[in-house]
């Protein structure tokens, strides 16, 4: 019986490897096509093969765990069969519960990976050489770290473990090709693997065989020796780094985020009614000149009618004219849809950058209430483009700013908002009678407004996919499958790839975590893989459709957007529009050119002082132009 000193446990990368060694060359050809052909599909594809990744990880699972109870007799029986039989369970656990396991597979992966990392510990101390055991301590590190960043990044572990078994398939197959190719041009079979070490007494025939043909050992060989700790070692500083890089990336990430302090849990108790003020706080980010700040909770409905919290931003003038003073309502753009993506949470939400001509506003004693909306802030599902929601934690902020002392506001109300907060603003107006009838709304102004979910998502998803739009998809997607029963989030997804679709709504655009949206969108976009459903089919068409505002509106109209706008194609504005003239609206309508989506609001914009003048018109009934509809 020939050994070549104590060799150690296969690991469950090279499982397979070690099953093929040995085959005839037709063998290797077929083996080596499928594989090369399965590793460029989990590549090219990642979720598009989905399936066949998480079949692939429970195969690997199960031929890791052989290779773990046979490769390697000398190991103690408990350590083979022990760390063996989990891994063989897990796969089997993962091709059985097929169905189930695309949604865990993050969460599969993460313990495959521990798993791996604790056999690793186990081999760096059960011997070998000083290099050997360097390598399989550090590897064991490097899996126990990657498998705790699976948990905090479902999103991206799929797509790294697409790459990772990918490439790793695709060069497995591409070498036995190479060997098949070899055999055939040699006319023999490739060299086969040295034994272990077994009673079988063939393979210690052949084993012995092929050592009384094998050149005397090389005077090189101390030299190969130190040159492969060498390689050992510097695998293991590679190793090393990248674990060091991932927990790095993973720290800065979560210190991006928007912390959700202690302000935005409602207490046990809180009142029935909608527009109650809870709690109000100083705000501590950047105040206008002249205005002081103040962010509040208060009471609300939900999309669904339901009692809810929200929380606001509320501007006061410092040294207003004498008597109860006009208010603002605005309604932000989109800020993502997670709880830390609340204007409030933000530095800079209270700005002339943020919020169009707010200096001016207060320099003529206006009150602006900035509402972050259900969901944001406070706990909640947040309404994002779904109307009554959106336009009933507007109202509701106005109502709860009543209540603040010393404050005295007038009834007098005007409407505005951006994007997505232009489409809160007109639903804002459009319940107002019947919602807040003590609220005297009298007017309304948009700006780049998404008035026509369904010819947007149309146009949306229309055009070449891209990561941006995988994004917005899923910020639409999942609060709408949380607030609808009828809509079913995996009628609209691949299989499998819901925990990714909502990692996405979990990041907001102001904070680092969003290049790891960027990143997974970006490994998925290819031929739109998330999104296999019609968006403006069933269910969820019939309710972008009820989301679309119709009016009508008792007051004034004011829309203005870019003819460069990158975001809601300019015609469908002008469709709005016209679809407001038809209704018999009041409405003023402008287009600025060279504007893009964002332009409209910015200090600059030369739509700024219309808008002012405009508002101040409508607080004031005055008799001013108020439509361009031509009748």
């Amino acid at each position: 019986m020939i050994r070549e000193g104590r060799r150690p446990p296969a690991s469950g990368w090279s499982v397979v490897p070690q099953l093929v060694r040995g085959a005839p060359p037709a063998v290797l050809v077929v083996v080596g096509a499928l594989a090369l052909l399965v590793g460029l599909l989990i590549v090219t594809r990642p979720l598009t093969s989905l399936l066949l990744l998480t079949v692939y990880v429970g195969l690997s699972a199960i031929l890791s765990g052989l290779a773990r109870m046979f490769a390697a007799p000398e190991s103690p029986r408990w350590s083979r069969v022990g760390f063996g039989a989990i891994w063989i369970g897990l796969g089997l656990a993962v091709l059985l519960g097929l169905g189930r396991t695309l949604e865990l597979l993050p969460q599969i992966i993460a313990v495959l990976l521990l798993l791996g990392g604790l056999a690793s510990i186990y081999d760096a101390i059960a011997g070998g050489s000083v290099s050997e055991r360097v390598l399989a301590a550090v590897w064991a590190g490097a899996q126990i770290v990657f498998g705790i960043l699976s948990f905090a990044w479902p999103d991206v572990t799929v797509l790294v473990v697409a790459v990772v078994f990918g490439v790793r398939t695709t060069v497995f197959g591409a070498t036995l090709l190479v060997r098949a190719v070899r055999a055939f041009v040699e006319g023999r079979r490739s060299v086969p693997a040295v034994a272990h070490g077994t009673d079988d007494e063939q393979r210690t025939d052949a084993a012995s065989s092929a050592a009384s043909t094998r050149p005397a050992r090389s005077p090189q060989g101390p030299a190969r020796r130190a040159l492969l700790a060498a390689g050992r070692y510097a695998l293991s500083a590679v190793l090393i780094a990248l674990a060091i890089g991932g927990w790095w990336a993973n720290a800065w990430i979560q210190d991006g985020a928007q912390t959700v302090d202690a302000f935005y849990d409602p207490p046990a108790v809180v009142p029935y009614e909608h527009g109650r003020l809870i709690r109000v706080d100083d705000f501590a980010g950047q105040q206008p000149p002249g205005a002081d700040l103040h962010r509040i909770l208060y009471t609300t409905r939900d999309a669904v009618g339901q009692p809810a919290v929200a929380s606001a931003l509320v501007v006061v003038p410092q040294d207003p004219p004498p008597g109860p003073r006009p208010v603002v309502s605005w309604n932000h753009g989109t800020t993502g849809v997670a709880r830390g993506c609340a204007p409030s949470l933000r530095d800079a939400s209270a700005t002339k950058w943020a919020i169009p001509g707010l200096d001016e506003a207060v320099a003529r004693g206006w009150v602006v209430v900035a509402s972050d909306y259900t969901g944001q802030g406070a706990p909640g599902v947040f309404p994002y483009l779904i109307g009554p929601g959106e336009a009933r934690s507007s109202l509701d902020a106005v109502r709860a700013a009543h209540e603040l002392e010393g404050l005295k506001l007038s009834s007098r109300t005007v409407v505005w908002g951006h994007s997505q907060g232009g489409h809160a603003a007109l639903w804002t107006s459009q319940i107002a009678d019947q919602y807040a009838p003590e609220i005297d709304v009298r007017g309304t102004a948009v700006l780049a407004p998404a008035a026509e979910p369904v010819e947007l998502a149309e146009e949306l998803t229309s055009g070449e996919a891209n990561a941006l739009l995988s994004i917005l998809i899923s910020w639409v997607l999942v609060p709408y499958a949380d607030t609808y029963d009828d809509v079913d989030l995996t009628r609209y997804i691949a299989p499998g790839s819901q925990a990714i679709v909502r990692e996405m709504t979990q990041r907001c655009p102001s904070e680092p975590g969003v290049v790891v949206s960027v990143a997974t969108a970006l490994g998925v976009s290819e031929d739109r893989p998330l999104y296999v459903g019609d968006l403006t089919a069933g269910p969820l068409g019939r309710r972008l459709d009820d989301n679309t505002p119709r009016g009508p509106w008792q007051q004034p109209l004011l829309v203005a957007w870019g003819d460069e706008d990158e975001v809601i194609p300019p015609h469908l504005q002008q469709q709005f529009v016209d679809r407001l003239c038809a209704q018999g609206q009041q409405v003023r309508s402008l287009e600025y050119r060279g504007y893009d989506h964002l332009q409209t609001l910015l200090p600059g914009s030369h739509f700024v002082p219309v808008l002012l003048d405009w508002t101040d018109a409508r607080l004031r009934r005055a008799d001013t132009h108020v439509d361009d509809c031509g009748g």
